[in-house]
């Protein structure tokens, strides 16, 4: 073979454009991003009028507690500390207490962690219940889309081959390195992907509501063996700010993981549906 017939199938790298995210799947995970900020805020408003986390189906001041953000204060001088399972940590001006004013209060999560930065639980409660149902709605409307418009198992369905022992290891080892998909590979999410997505949206987010759900007294009335599935309502609010933080760690990694991927070609494709893929073509 001749040196001009080895250039000609040299192939040099170009850009497309596909089309990666529809409009519905688009404005859902913005307002599912905009949901998750305030029950996010408002919900740590709600537990800072009890910062303590039980197990069963009774919780007060004289039990014990699994979970305990709390404060020790002494005259003019304030600690803060976490204490789970009887460990304890010191967390002065993060958690327990924060600085307001200048002075150290006692306070489990700060003033700027929650919504309203005032302790008002009135106040917290009524913006946790109107974003828990836009949520709520929100969240079913995709699934239906998702469902009726085939991307469930086009897009977010991982293939056999995808989930065989082999491939999964190459995939977690490719990403601890930090290598992302490149060409073809990138029109489809991988298997991680495809995983995680599968339990937030079938496991943790449903776990969420449902242990929401049971600490309502009027949903107690209606629906009691939510309580019995859960084993108390104190069970039901420990399960939910554990789902809630597990939900806050994958929003971290899910944002680091756009950062170090691309951040500008990901939240293009997330607000105007055309993500980028550079592949092999013809020299020109």
């Amino acid at each position: 073979m001749n040196e001009n017939a080895i250039n000609d199938n040299v192939r040099s790298p170009r850009t497309i454009f596909i089309r990666r995210h529809s409009l519905v799947t688009r404005l859902t995970h913005w307002l599912n991003a905009l949901c998750l900020s305030f029950l996010l805020l408002s919900g740590l408003q709600i537990f800072n009028a009890h910062p303590e986390l039980y197990w069963g189906h009774f919780g007060a001041d004289g039990d014990p507690a699994i979970v305990t953000i709390g404060s020790d204060v002494r005259g003019d001088d304030a600690r803060g500390f976490v204490r789970i399972a009887g460990v304890e940590f010191s967390t002065t001006g993060i958690l327990g207490v924060s600085e307001v004013d200048g002075e150290l209060t006692p306070r489990a999560f700060p003033a700027w962690a929650t919504i309203p930065s005032f302790q008002d639980l009135a106040a917290g409660r009524r913006w946790h219940f109107f974003f828990a149902w836009l949520f709520l709605v929100n969240g079913v409307l995709y699934l239906g889309f998702s469902i009726l418009s085939g991307h469930f198992r086009r897009d977010l369905a991982p293939s056999s081959h995808q989930l065989s022992p082999r491939h999964l290891w190459h995939e977690i080892l490719d990403h601890a390195r930090l290598r992302f998909p490149e060409g073809e590979e990138a029109r489809h999410y991988n298997a991680l992907q495809k995983l995680t997505y599968l339990a937030v949206i079938f496991v943790l987010l449903p776990l969420m509501v449902l242990s929401g759900l049971t600490m309502s007294p009027g949903m107690n009335a209606a629906l009691p063996a939510l309580v019995d599935i859960f084993g108390g309502r104190q069970s039901a609010r420990t399960i939910h700010f554990i789902t809630a933080s597990l939900l806050v760690l994958f929003v971290i990694v899910h944002v680091a993981m756009v950062v170090l991927s691309g951040t500008w070609n990901n939240i293009r494709s997330m607000i105007t549906g055309r993500y980028a893929i550079h592949e092999k073509g013809p020299k020109s």
